[in-house]
């Protein structure tokens, strides 16, 4: 679908004087970040340099005390403790992270992940069952889960065990009865940004305060919250940020020999940034659990053994391969039901499933469609028994647990966050499903939210694209979701070359604008239909190392004919 470019409104006089010249020599960026509209000149030095001094007390968070304690009492009485996780890159880290402060304090907890394929999401009936027939738990710890599963840890407790949830999913209605709800979402808390990983890094903050303990190095934990608070997408504002910023260098640095050979198989090389995350690490990590089963992402997190984390590494990145080719198999074929399915002048929402599609890759697709048509999108995969699991994916400003809320009643179950979600449903009522979904978004959405619209940040002349330029850009990293990667659009270029293309999808060209050249690269651009130059182009800017010096490449993301200031 065509994109509307949408320019930014002309700054208005500042309701704080900030010495921009200052804090930032680059004019374009001073731009950024003046539509950030900072309070003070503290806040913006906060901004560009986040210091892990300014965090939080962790007890500010609701239920934090009760749930220390709890585990506190736990390790001190050597009652037998499980951690219930999640089969996630957020799920899998968390466990490790509550693993290395557990046993700091001499605890030895189980370790226990749900099984994708045969038990679903979370506390489920089917895994519960599992776990406490094989651990007898005097202590669970639910994380990433948990926060509605009312009746499973009414089970558990009726069996004598006593649960602690840690998770940052959206309650639904009631809250279940334990120890503690560590969940800045269930209580309306300032922190709800937080993915798991971060509360996990909270509770491991706050255990740290109560007793303190000689030798642990808390902010080497980063690394793990980093690779979550990215690849599970939540806001990278606030204290996310921050623990973000940091967690990509202890990343870079870490001592974990699992994450030095992801590092290595997936080619990524210092210095780590957010992006590595999301489209090299992160796949690789949730790689196993989408196909199969997680253990062997939490193994090669949690190894010491140089030969078992290479092993591991390469497993990881055979199964992504794999993992590949099954969703682009289920890509096609989605593609032909929503030639089939849907209308854009219609539809406010895609629907759509089938019998074998795997449920470990349709939240990719989800993604994909989602990106491509601009709708909230649902995926389903049927079993033989016409049991589906499906993925969803949103737009902004949608709750698509907010929309799945209103078909509840066609739903064995669902759960998820804002942007995305899962759920469980019957073949039978599927298309009745199908209806119910369009008209719940139609019903919270405009139609000017269902415009997919390109979002430019800013506009530069490529005379300002130059190293220091560079580095006043890289200030503004970590990008993620709520810190979005600007995008630049520079106006009237012409081209000064040939177009090249790269791998057969990929084009390379050389460009001019006045009397000044920049390299450019259109990845999947080989496909598209180029306008008569000249051209208007919206980029992002990346860094590149050429023969040991570092450049400023453009990644172009649209081309237009030029058009006119106003336009």
């Amino acid at each position: 679908m065509e994109r509307r470019w949408i320019f930014p409104p002309p700054l208005e006089a500042a309701s704080v004087e900030i010495p921009w010249t200052e804090l930032c020599g680059s004019d374009c960026i001073a731009r950024l970040l003046q539509r950030k509209g900072f309070a003070s000149r503290e806040n913006a030095e906060g901004f560009l340099r986040p210091r892990l001094k300014t965090l939080g007390d962790p007890f500010l968070i609701p239920n934090m005390k009760a749930a220390v304690d709890r585990i506190f009492h736990a390790i001190d009485a050597q009652q037998r403790i499980v951690v219930f996780g999640d089969y996630d890159v957020d799920g899998v880290a968390s466990l490790a992270l509550l693993a290395d402060i557990m046993r700091a304090y001499g605890a030895n907890p189980t370790l226990f992940l749900p099984l994708r394929m045969e038990e679903g999401y979370g506390l489920s009936a089917e895994s519960v069952a599992r776990c406490y027939a094989a651990y007898q738990p005097e202590l669970l710890i639910a994380i990433d889960c948990g926060t509605s599963s009312i009746a499973e840890i009414a089970d558990l407790k009726a069996r004598g065990t006593d649960v602690v949830v840690i998770d940052h999913h959206e309650p639904k209605s009631a809250l279940p009865d334990c120890i503690a709800i560590v969940n800045p979402k269930a209580s309306g808390n300032e922190f709800a940004y937080f993915c798991s990983a971060g509360l996990a890094f909270k509770v491991s903050h706050a255990m740290l305060k109560t007793r303190p303990l000689t030798g642990f190095d808390l902010k080497a934990q980063l690394d793990l919250v980093a690779l979550a608070t990215v690849a599970d997408i939540v806001p990278l504002h606030r204290e996310n940020r921050t623990l973000v910023h940091r967690g990509v260098i202890e990343l870079a640095r870490t001592r974990r020999p699992g994450l030095r050979e992801l590092m290595q198989v997936s080619g990524v090389r210092s210095p780590v940034q957010a992006e590595h995350i999301g489209f090299r690490l992160g796949p690789r990590l949730n790689a196993a659990g989408r196909l199969a089963t997680a253990e062997r992402a939490l193994k090669l997190l949690l190894t010491n053994d140089e030969g078992e984390a290479r092993s591991l590494a390469v497993e990881l990145d055979t199964s992504n391969r794999e993992r590949q080719g099954v969703e682009k198999k289920i890509t096609i074929a989605a593609e032909e039901q929503v030639a089939q399915t849907f209308d854009p002048d219609r539809d406010a929402a895609i629907v759509l499933g089938a019998r074998d599609w795997h449920p470990g890759v349709l939240g990719i697709v989800a993604s994909r469609m989602t990106k491509k048509y601009h709708r909230p999108t649902i995926v389903v995969g049927f079993d033989e028994t016409g049991v589906g699991k499906g993925s969803g994916r949103s737009v902004d400003g949608l709750s698509i647990v907010a929309a799945l809320s209103r078909c509840s009643a066609l739903l064995e179950k669902f759960g998820g966050h804002e942007m995305a979600a899962g759920l469980t449903i019957r073949e039978t009522v599927f298309e009745d499903f199908r209806a119910q979904f369009r008209d719940a978004v139609r019903a919270l959405v405009t139609d000017d939210q269902l415009q997919p619209r390109l979002a430019i940040d800013d506009e530069i002349e490529f005379r300002d694209l130059h190293a220091d330029f560079l580095g006043w850009h890289d200030l503004l990293q970590p990008f993620g979701n709520g810190n979005a990667q600007p995008i630049f659009c520079v106006r009237g270029v012409e081209l000064a070359g040939p177009t090249r293309v790269a791998s057969d999808r990929h084009l390379i060209l050389r460009l001019k604008q006045g009397r000044h050249y920049q390299r450019a690269v259109f990845f999947d651009g080989a496909a598209e239909k180029l306008p008569t130059p000249p051209w208007d182009i919206a980029f992002r800017v990346h860094a590149d190392e050429y023969q040991g010096e570092r450049r400023l490449d453009m990644h172009i993301q649209a081309i237009r004919a030029a058009e006119s200031k106003s336009s």
